[in-house]
């Protein structure tokens, strides 16, 4: 999936005839559409969305090969992911968060702090989920220009002032 980055996730089905509730995590979130083919975590290939309403946090959609209530049920909580090339190049202070991650994070004197294992958004801002070298849990950077003033994707690095008492190691 590393060439593929996530714009969406089906709901589940609604009504009878085989549609979809669907959440697009697109900038302009009518574009989800225009990234066809979209595929599943499972590798499945949706060659059509067809977006045909508007509901709260998402739309009503058709998909190919989706014709039944019960072929849209089997989709509920499916994640769909568009391949990183159909996706619209960002400006420099902007980054899929599928780039992020893996890459190595830096504290402002060089030490390593960790690496990014994924970035969670549930709204309020995204946080960088790091995992800590020697540290079975891991910490949760808040990705904010003061936290993270520099992130280097050609250095595979990010650079991070983490507020004080985030690491084990603050004083």
């Amino acid at each position: 999936m590393t060439d593929r980055v996530i714009v969406g996730m089906i709901g589940g089905s609604f009504g009878v005839k085989g549609e979809v509730r669907l959440k697009s995590f697109c900038a302009d979130p009518m574009a989800i559409a225009d990234y066809t083919p979209l595929y599943t975590e499972h590798g499945d290939s949706i060659a059509q969305v067809v977006l045909t309403g508007q509901l709260k946090g998402g739309f009503t959609a058709r998909l190919s090969g989706v014709v039944t209530k019960e072929d849209a049920d089997a989709l509920r909580n499916v994640a769909l992911y568009a391949e990183r090339a159909a996706m619209p190049s960002l400006p420099d202070d902007e980054y899929y968060y599928a780039d992020l991650i893996g890459l190595a994070v830096l504290d402002t004197g060089g030490s390593k702090l960790g690496q990014v294992k994924s970035v969670v958004d549930h709204g309020a801002g995204a946080l960088l989920e790091l995992h800590v070298p020697g540290q079975s849990d891991t910490v949760l950077l808040p990705f904010t220009q003061a936290a993270v003033p520099t992130v280097d994707l050609a250095a595979g690095r990010i650079i991070a002032d983490p507020p004080a008492g985030l690491f084990a190691s603050d004083d």
